[in-house]
């Protein structure tokens, strides 16, 4: 495959206008992947690639490619798909070690989702859309409505253990550990929870709303008005959840983009509420150091 100047592999974004360069030249070994979602319609995102997409963009499902099935025992409303499956998701777009993957939604966090996964899994060559798909409308790059033919790829997942942890880690080092929640001010507080059965959050946790973290619809800010939006922490690697694993990913991304390594907690509070006794807090922080 021809070598291809795409762009740093440290940093997780790419603009439109560097996409479109690429696009319009024929570069080989790019593949654009469409993560538009909406959590309360699954019907939604597959509906809104059909109206317009990024020319050559696969469309990704997040319940059925970005996440394993649900389980009973655990894993939360989102779990990780596991290799054999989302291996088999990538090699139907042609993956292979040598392709760099772009991502794009119209939100922020289903891209940040397929980011974290590829990385999780081995695959360093990722980026994400920066603005998504309202940024590349904007700038007046061209859509399209055709639907491109599977390809045949090879590659082979390769999991990164220490980039997620689980339910057992969290509840038995809680206290010794930098806990942040990205969901929103008022499901943190536990005052509404339109999503899963019971409100509040992991005690000790810190809010850091993932959508705080964007200047606009899928857009994050500069490194330096970034680095300002994130809370000062200590030298050790944070543990973000969200609801189901899917919106903390955007926090992850920041994080990682500032030189910062964040801990997921794949299955989040959608998990943490399954299991008998786990320990839940509403209301601001309170102090957990005594």
């Amino acid at each position: 495959m021809q070598s291809i100047p795409l762009h740093d592999m440290t940093d997780p974004l790419v603009e439109p206008k560097t996409l479109w360069q690429w696009l319009s030249a024929a570069v080989p070994g790019v593949i654009v992947a469409d993560c538009r979602y909406r959590l309360t319609d699954p019907a939604a995102g597959y509906q809104l690639y059909q109206a317009g997409h990024i020319p050559g963009a696969y469309f990704l499902d997040l319940n059925r490619d970005l996440s394993g099935p649900p389980g009973v025992t655990g894993g939360g409303r989102h779990p990780l798909p596991d290799a054999a499956a989302f291996r088999r998701t990538m090699e139907r777009l042609g993956l292979t070690p040598d392709h760099w993957v772009i991502a794009y939604d119209d939100e922020g966090s289903g891209a940040a989702r397929l980011w974290w996964l590829l990385k999780f899994y081995g695959h360093d060559r990722v980026a994400v859309l920066n603005g998504g798909y309202s940024g590349w409308v904007e700038a007046g790059f061209p859509t399209s409505r055709d639907v491109p033919s599977e390809r045949a790829g090879q590659w082979q997942p390769s999991p990164r253990l220490e980039w997620v942890t689980s339910y057992d880690v969290v509840a038995s080092q809680r206290r010794h550990l930098t806990v942040i929640d990205a969901r929103a001010p008022e499901r943190f507080r536990g005052e509404v929870e339109p999503i899963d059965p019971v409100a509040g959050h992991i005690p000790g946790a810190i809010n850091v709303p993932y959508q705080s973290l964007m200047s606009g619809p899928a857009r994050f800010p500069e490194k330096d008005a970034l680095v300002a939006r994130l809370p000062v922490l200590s030298p050790s690697r944070p543990v973000i959840y969200c609801g189901s694993g899917v919106s903390a990913c955007v926090n992850v991304l920041a994080f990682y983009r500032v030189g910062r390594q964040p801990v997921l907690y794949a299955g989040s509070w959608s998990d943490w509420i399954s299991h008998p006794g786990a320990l839940i807090e509403r209301g601001e922080p309170k102090d957990h150091s005594r």
